[in-house]
């Protein structure tokens, strides 16, 4: 197992439970706050973001459409309306963030579309060649292995399916990094705290984000796990990334 910078970096340092369980117990502790403050501290533009990366998908009807980290279901509802597979499986390992997920689906009368089950990247619970489209919304910076769970990704797509990943990443304009890490630093962990109590979980996404391998480096990544075709799209001034490759 290769170890990444990002892999060591956890919500609570005190704890001594593995990353995958830290992040499992955040996820359940902010999940009422989530949709909220992805609104409130990215200013809706996170919309925008999810938008352009399901539009990757377009020009080909997909039938079985995996949501690795799906959280509250927002990019598998978004899926929904933009690209209508016939069917959404979302997986996550915060049955607290999908339980606010299947209460949208089920205001949506798309409970028979779209599923939402407890799971892990690192085993995912499908056989091989199942899905012919995979996506990840903000969730690779917390596989417990980066690795295995891309490898696993591949593992369950039919040959021909495509890969969708949206990630934060660094700004590379130099008069605009000071202004993104004051708000990474100071203005997100703050309101994080204010609104949802857990000045942690906003802490450990700027730490995160800051030690990912992006770019070039994650794009090896996705090479080294099987996928063809690969792709880096940067959007607002590289503050993130959407990364596209194919089985």
């Amino acid at each position: 197992m290769s170890q990444f910078a990002h892999d060591p970096i956890v919500p609570y340092r005190e704890s001594n439970a593995g990353k995958k369980e830290q992040v499992a117990t955040m996820f359940d502790s902010i999940a009422k706050r989530y949709d909220f403050l992805n609104r409130f501290l990215s200013l809706g533009i996170d919309q925008i973001w999810r938008k352009k990366a399901i539009a990757h998908f377009k020009g080909k009807p997909l039938n079985h459409l995996l949501d690795v980290a799906t959280g509250t279901a927002d990019m598998a509802l978004m899926a929904y309306r933009q690209i209508m597979p016939k069917q959404i499986t979302g997986l996550d390992i915060s049955e607290g963030m999908m339980q606010y997920g299947r209460i949208k689906i089920e205001n949506k009368g798309l409970s028979k579309s779209i599923q939402l089950i407890l799971g892990d990247s690192k085993n995912i619970p499908f056989d091989d060649q199942i899905f012919d489209g995979a996506m990840v919304a903000f969730g690779v910076r917390n596989f417990a292995d980066l690795e295995k769970g891309l490898a696993e990704m591949h593992r369950v797509l039919t040959v021909g399916g495509k890969i969708i990943i949206l990630e934060f990443s660094q700004p590379t304009l130099f008069w605009f990094k000071p202004f993104y890490a004051f708000y990474m630093n100071w203005v997100t962990p703050t309101i994080g705290k204010i609104f949802s109590g857990n000045k942690a979980a906003y802490a450990y996404l700027n730490e995160s984000v800051a030690a990912f391998p992006e770019g070039k480096d994650f794009l090896s990544i996705l090479e080294k796990a099987g996928f063809k075709n690969i792709s880096q799209q940067k959007l607002s001034l590289g503050i993130c990334s959407i990364y596209c490759g194919s089985k």
